[in-house]
């Protein structure tokens, strides 16, 4: 991108002028709404740009300074930069100054400026006084070391120098990430004749371009991108940092709202719950578990109960993890930002880091080390421990990049790496913890097992039956059971390696009862349950012997019910053999008649040689096909 762009947000009291220097500054009005005008004061998100000779383009968000307004200066700060402080020298410091500044310390903004508005109203001795006072005011803040210039809307004062300072700060800050997820959190819905519905927000992450198809979440609107503006300009490609202006094909108004965010198909998914870090403000009054409060992350608002983990309330300037459990759904990531307030009255009270926006039920014996992890280590450990938590769902690299603010270039590099150092596995499209995959694996072992010595005659377990009794999704189990090496696979059997099924592990005696049995009354043999009423043993094992019995080649398997011994079978080749030397097809009679059997065996034995390709059935003949 060869344009840097940066978002600048106001803060500050009711009045001070927030809207006229931002004006002042660009040219643009951002009081947009008649009743802003007619009141003059901003009620709602107002935008505006400085373009820079340099190419650098600054967007502008001016937020509203009313108390009761707040909800709206939230809906803005969420993509701010760097922030323009306003404070009116004929007032000073005022509630919202106060909570505005809060506001910016628990969203991180790293840098800004402040302006001393109306100094033309003042003489210099109370314009240094007022200097003094936001000095005392911002100190301990991200603003301590800030500039703090003294300017006039109305005269032009010091308009120019505060451009450049914030050019200048401009310079160091870091760029939003161009190559993570495209998101854009929605501020403003609106439609133009002749163009349809129009979403503005800035993008926090990714890129978009015309043609582009995208999700609204969590309205769950799917569009297409049939316009994209910025800085006032129609673009093909927007990115990251900067304001857009999205046209959305085929959508209506009143399907959108502020708080959804617009992103690409089949990435996000909405949440109704988030573990996070929060911080309270000096000043807050306590807060106890599972009370209600207001919560605020990017454009949307809330409200949740908060869970608190470790202890029964919170109190001022202290921090704890805890879980939000949201009335409404958002779209937001690990590593997003969010505030709260209080229920009731409305006052800023805390805010804070989301750690994990889809953390499930936390029992109090798991502790909170994952939450310790997601707070304060790599993105690689994060990764590792977001699979860990997943244990047998396991998770897939876009699912990851769906939960976690970072470039995808970066993820996938600490993807590549975990599984270089064998602490994920690869199973097809889903990535396991090694810790996980080393519990499947021993659980199947463990089940392979028994089942062997309860089953000594069988060749192995069903994947059906060990599926079911496995604790993942049943498309995971194929993958995962392909990387055991202990295990073997035939057709459908699994058993393990060094098991093996003889008739060294029965009674050889029972081997030529059942083949004494079987030849005794030649191609009329005993069904299975007579076998087993004639050797009185259960009919579940003689299905067992027999069928390991025809593995070794001593039977031949006619259907489920029928076995004749291979002493039988080769005669019953060489007949067949013998009458089509003189003849080309034979008849059901015919075959029952060499055979000396009755049509209640013949027809089975025929059905398995078609079956066996020995031979042809053609209308009711049967010509010879095996040579």
């Amino acid at each position: 991108m060869n344009v840097k762009s940066v978002i600048l947000g106001t803060a500050g009291h009711i009045d001070h002028g927030k809207s006229s220097l931002v004006k002042a500054l660009t040219g643009i009005d951002p009081d947009r709404l008649k009743e802003e005008k007619e009141r003059g004061i901003t009620i709602d998100l107002g935008f505006a740009s400085i373009s820079y000779p340099d190419g650098l383009n600054v967007g502008i968000v001016d937020v509203p300074g009313h108390e009761k307004l707040i909800k709206n200066m939230l809906a803005g700060a969420g993509g701010i930069d760097i922030v323009l402080m306003v404070i009116a020298a004929d007032e000073s410091i005022m509630p919202q100054s106060r909570e505005h500044l809060s506001i910016c310390e628990l969203l991180k903004i790293k840098a800004g400026v402040i302006a001393i508005t109306k100094a033309d109203l003042v003489d210099e001795e109370w314009l240094q006084l007022v200097t003094s006072e936001v000095r005392d005011f911002v100190k301990g803040t991200f603003l301590e070391n800030a500039e703090i210039i003294p300017v006039s809307a109305k005269t032009g004062l010091n308009l120019e120098t505060l451009k450049e300072k914030i050019r200048a700060i401009c310079g160091a800050i870091k760029p939003k990430m161009i190559n993570g997820l495209f998101r854009l959190p929605i501020d403003r819905v609106f439609t133009l004749k002749g163009f349809g519905t129009v979403v503005t927000g800035t993008a926090l992450s990714g890129t978009i371009a015309l043609d582009a198809a995208v999700e609204i979440l969590p309205s769950m609107v799917s569009s297409k991108v049939r316009g994209l503006q910025t800085h006032g300009k129609s673009v093909d490609k927007a990115y990251a940092g900067q304001r857009i202006g999205v046209n959305l094909q085929g959508v209506d108004k009143e399907s959108l709202e502020r708080g959804d965010v617009v992103v690409p198909p089949g990435r996000f998914v909405p949440t109704k719950a988030v573990d996070a870090k929060l911080e309270m403000l000096a000043g807050a009054p306590v807060v106890k578990s599972r009370s209600l409060v207001h919560f605020y992350s990017g454009t949307s608002e809330t409200i949740a109960r908060i869970v608190i983990y470790d202890r029964d309330d919170i109190k001022a300037g202290e921090s704890c993890y805890c879980q939000f459990r949201l009335v409404e759904p958002v779209i937001v990531l690990s590593g997003d930002r969010y505030i709260i307030r209080r229920f009731s009255p409305l006052e800023t009270i805390g805010g804070g880091e989301i750690l994990d926006p889809h953390p499930g039920r936390r029992k109090k014996k798991e502790g909170v080390d994952d939450l310790i992890i997601l707070e304060k280590r790599s993105l690689k450990d994060k990764i590792e421990a977001k699979v860990k938590k997943a244990r047998f769902n396991g998770c897939s690299v876009p699912e990851i990049e769906g939960w976690i603010q970072g470039e995808i270039p970066e993820i996938k590099s600490a993807v590549e790496q975990l599984a270089k150092e064998v602490k994920l596995i690869r199973a097809q499209d889903a990535l396991l913890h090694s810790d996980s995959f080393n519990a499947f694996k021993e659980a199947v072992k463990s089940i392979l097992t028994r089942f062997h010595k309860a089953n000594p005659l069988k060749p192995g377990m069903s994947k059906e039956e060990l599926k079911a009794k496995m604790p993942l999704p049943a498309s995971r189990f194929p993958d995962l059971i392909s990387l055991i090496g202990d295990i073997a696979t035939d057709k459908d059997i699994l058993r393990l390696k060094d098991f093996k099924v003889s008739l060294s592990m029965i009674d050889e005696g029972m081997k030529d009862r059942i083949i004494n049995a079987l030849n005794k009354d030649g191609f009329q043999p005993p069904l299975k349950p007579e076998i087993a009423q004639k050797l009185s043993v259960g009919e579940k094992d003689i299905g067992d012997l027999l069928k390991l019995l025809a593995k070794e080649g001593a039977v031949v398997r006619i259907n489920d019910s029928m076995y004749i011994s291979k002493e039988q079978y080769d005669k019953m080749i060489d007949r067949l053999r013998d009458f089509y030397s003189k003849k080309n097809e034979m008849t059901v009679a015919e075959f029952r008649d060499i055979l000396g059997t009755s049509r209640k065996y013949a027809l089975p034995m025929l059905e398995y040689l078609d079956s066996s390709k020995i031979t042809l059935r053609v209308g009711d003949i049967r010509k010879f096909v095996l040579k």
